[in-house]
């Protein structure tokens, strides 16, 4: 087989997925784009060209800006929680054994289940009702309830710390992953060298999970800015706007309002700051790469 006839098969192999792509990403982006500075709705078929009134009109909603300040720290707070504890964890499990493994099995558990469950699970467990668990427990101990979804001030951590019960183990087993393929005599120089524990972690352990941690602070960091579904299923961006994110809001205002091409304005806003911070965070683990390289 030359070169070509090789390159060719390889095309081929690739182009079922390319297309794929083309029709159900590039297309609908494109088309957000082009919908975004028009003034289409499900309810006025005939739309006309109106430029930037969308976004105009987008920025200065108060209850919007507060969806976008809310889902970006939603994603910063959750990426920092979510890999420390994780990176702590595999230290802790980076080991062998029966009890070890089923302590790593029920800490991966929560990330098998849907979000939905989650979200419904949770509801149950904070709602300031009588029945409501967590508060039963305060109660039971001498302290006093805490309206966990009712209060603006704390109830989107609320929501976030579901979501770091849920994924903190599925983070956990791949910095395990990458724990197990650094190499062990360099603990054991580090050892006879008579360095400490943190000392060995700081020099060795932690650089040696770049891998891991730049994958892992990516994926929670999109995650973090794309939630949706836990929020709907816990408080529905309730109390008044102090749960809404970009996706609650996108969402309510295209499929529930029928303004489809300014919830196209807000798809087109949510691509930016998800490029954006994807690009700020890359070049830090750059600079973090080139400095343990």
């Amino acid at each position: 087989m030359n070169i070509k006839h090789r390159d060719r098969v390889f095309l081929m192999m690739i182009l079922p997925a390319f297309i794929g792509f083309t029709i159900l990403f590039i297309v609908p982006t494109l088309m957000s784009f082009g919908y975004s500075v028009t003034n289409w709705s499900v309810y006025k078929p005939n739309f006309s060209f109106i430029g930037l009134d969308n976004y105009v009109k987008l920025f200065h909603d108060t209850k919007n800006m507060t969806a976008i300040k809310n889902s970006v720290n939603y994603a910063l707070v959750i990426t920092i929680i979510q890999n420390t504890l994780a990176i702590l964890f595999a230290t802790l499990l980076n080991k062998t054994g029966f009890v070890t493994n089923l302590v790593k099995s029920i800490f991966f558990f929560p990330a098998v289940l849907s979000v939905l469950v989650v979200g419904f699970l949770f509801q149950y467990i904070m709602t300031s009702a009588d029945y409501g668990l967590l508060n039963n427990i305060i109660q039971f101990f001498g302290g006093h309830p805490v309206n966990w979804l009712g209060n603006g001030k704390i109830a989107l951590y609320s929501v976030l710390s579901t979501q770091v019960w849920q994924w903190t183990g599925w983070s956990m087993v791949i910095y395990i992953a990458n724990l197990k393929s650094i190499d062990s005599s360099l603990y054991e120089a580090a050892n006879i060298d008579g360095a400490s524990k943190l000392q060995t972690f700081r020099t060795i352990t932690l650089p040696l999970l770049y891998p891991a941690a730049s994958f892992n602070i990516l994926m929670s960091l999109i995650g973090g800015v794309k939630v949706f579904d836990v929020v709907f299923a816990m408080t529905k961006g309730g109390p008044g706007s102090a749960t809404e994110t970009i996706m609650t809001t996108l969402i309510r205002e295209g499929f529930s309002s029928g303004r489809t091409a300014y919830a196209s304005a807000f798809a087109v806003v949510f691509f930016v700051i998800v490029f954006t911070l994807s690009k700020l965070v890359t070049f830090f683990l750059n600079k973090w790469e080139e400095r343990i390289s």
